[in-house]
């Protein structure tokens, strides 16, 4: 592969290199928008937790079993649309998952009971686990090596933007239309897969790594069995940072601090923010100092951060330590999408980061819901600062201790 061929932006006139410029950034556009409409779906549950709860005459720790249930089937999402990423390509696949998932988030507004709507979270766990792993894999082999870390900073942080549109839509539609019209926003997905079969064309990456049949991608699975196992263990620990310090704390704002609605989606909103500058910060910084590094130095500045984020005596000093916190830990996430596609071998990229990651987040899921159980016990911030000190100091154990495959060029040498 030529040096002109691995640049992202090329501006050389040759029509090949322009061609193929910009089906790298559709590519990265359409990994990056997916991944921020799936966010988006998942975060309106956590923003309404407690009017969905009302309506379904549930508790908090009842209703944070809907986001429990929804990590759960995040695996299995990633096994079946990874296997079909690997085998069959990365396009045809990601387009099917954003049809899939948007069509249960639609139908997630019509529940009836606490049960049909457990029912379609799981579901919507399966394409939420999907999108990831196919879009992330589809995205990292068509940007240059020279710019990996950078890119996926923002592509990763489609989840911070999600997260923040859906504080948003929380904000100005919530108290107008309640929580079922919001989820009807999430057919949306829908009209990005038109955009990925009009514009972005097939990894070549994987047209020149694919395996012939499904006996030799079973057998390139099975060998790096203990690459999987390393990932899962990383990948659980950062699930715990997320989703430790995102999901329930709408709810310790409002159990804790007693904010209203506007309140609690605002400083949301500043979370948001803090995540989207900390993930393309920290990309950019592994660029040029590595990939652990990034990790490890996100996690351990996240440690520091706590005392703001949860034990803060004023208001002014809880929305700094939410943008921070958020600025830390999505910055250390922002490197992940491009350390487990250099860490991953050609043949198995659509399967294995996708896969590894969310089988971490199966093992982390319980997190929301423990936290919920110890509040009922101890207080909202007690329970958020000590669980967040302990998930942070492991995580960047571990990071440290993994390999480093900083800047890999993918396709070159055989699996």
């Amino acid at each position: 592969m030529s040096k002109v061929n691995l640049v992202v932006n090329d501006a050389a006139p040759e029509s090949g290199v322009a061609l193929r410029a910009a089906d790298r950034n559709a590519a990265v556009f359409a990994s990056f928008l997916g991944w921020t409409l799936d966010a988006f779906d998942y975060f309106l549950v956590v923003y309404c937790l407690t009017a969905i709860g009302k309506e379904f005459h549930r508790s908090d720790a009842q209703m944070a079993l809907a986001i429990t249930t929804t990590l759960v089937f995040r695996p299995a999402g990633a096994f079946l649309f990874g296997l079909l990423a690997d085998r069959y390509g990365r396009r045809r696949p990601l387009m099917i998952v954003l049809v899939f998932y948007s069509v249960i988030e639609v139908a997630t507004g019509f529940s009836t009971s606490y049960t049909s709507f457990l029912i379609l979270r799981a579901l919507f766990g399966i394409g939420m686990g999907g999108e990831w792993g196919v879009g992330a894999s589809l995205a990292m082999e068509k940007v240059s090596p020279k710019f990996r870390g950078l890119v996926s900073g923002v592509l990763q942080q489609g989840y911070a933007l999600g997260n923040l549109l859906a504080a948003l839509c929380f904000f100005f539609l919530f108290d107008r239309w309640g929580w079922r019209p919001m989820f009807f926003l999430g057919g949306l997905p829908a009209l990005l897969a038109i955009f990925v079969q009009r514009r972005v064309k097939e990894s070549e990456v994987w047209e020149r790594t694919k395996k012939a049949d499904w006996r030799q991608l079973r057998g390139s699975i099975l060998a790096n069995w203990k690459l999987f196992l390393f990932l899962m263990l990383l990948m659980t620990f950062m699930s715990f940072s997320s989703h430790g310090t995102q999901d329930l704390y709408p709810t310790f704002l409002q159990r804790y601090w007693h904010f209203d609605a506007s309140k609690r989606s605002l400083i949301s909103v500043v979370a948001g923010l803090g995540a989207l500058c900390g993930g393309t910060a920290f990309g950019y910084y592994s660029d040029l100092k590595g990939r652990r590094r990034a990790i490890v130095t996100g996690l351990l500045m996240a440690i520091a951060v706590i005392p703001l984020w949860a034990l803060s005596p004023t208001t002014t000093l809880l929305v700094a330590g939410a943008f921070l916190m958020q600025f830390m830990v999505q910055g250390a996430w922002g490197v992940i999408p491009a350390h487990l596609s250099e860490l991953s071998p050609d043949s198995v990229r659509g399967l294995l980061p996708g896969f590894a990651y969310q089988c971490g987040v199966l093992i982390s899921a319980s997190i929301v819901y423990i936290q919920a159980l110890f509040a009922e016990h101890f207080s909202y911030a007690t329970t958020m600062a000590l669980s967040a000190g302990v998930v942070f100091l492991g995580g960047s154990i571990v990071a440290g201790l993994g390999r480093e495959r900083h800047g890999r060029v993918f396709g070159r040498t055989a699996s």
